[in-house]
């Protein structure tokens, strides 16, 4: 007949000690894994036009070249992969548009890039006729800007005027 055989008070101790370090790795894992799939809160960057231009203009549609400039207010680079943005004038959807092509806004920097649009500035144009006469123009811009490496999708959204 057999005996079970107790362990010793050594080997328990060890026991625990595996059991515990265990539990800890475990935890320092689980931290670890929730801090880096939880993206940084990040500032949305300051979106503004700087430059436009009309490529085509016919009655109805205008083809036009839109240079946008975004600044990142953040302490880290951001890498944006597209911007998706929405121009209204004077209360008035204009234009949509968007640019698919990688670059990165430094930390507190600036970066430009040049887009085409297809617009359709007869309704401003209109609503700006009937609106008191003034040198500058407002703008809404609007949008979403999609960040790689996991940081996801930040909304922005900026008033403006323009001089025509």
């Amino acid at each position: 007949m057999r005996t079970a055989r107790q362990p010793s008070g050594t080997a328990l101790a060890g026991s625990v000690i595996r059991c515990a370090a265990s539990v800890g790795l475990v935890a320092t894992l689980t931290v670890w894994l929730a801090a880096c799939t939880t993206p940084p809160k990040l500032e949305p960057p300051k979106v503004s036009i700087v430059g436009l231009q009309v490529v085509k203009a016919e009655v109805w549609v205008q083809h036009l070249k839109i240079r946008l400039r975004l600044h990142n207010p953040n302490d880290r680079d951001l890498p944006v992969t597209a911007v998706e943005y929405t121009i209204e004038i004077a209360g008035q959807n204009a234009a949509s548009g968007s640019y698919a092509e990688k670059f990165v806004v430094p930390a507190h920097g600036d970066a430009e890039f040049d887009t085409s649009v297809v617009a359709n500035l007869a309704g401003a144009l209109l609503k700006l006729l009937t609106h008191v006469p003034s040198t500058l123009v407002p703008y809404r811009l609007n949008g979403k800007i999609t960040l790689g490496e996991g940081l996801g999708r930040i909304p922005f959204e900026e008033y403006a005027s323009i001089t025509p």
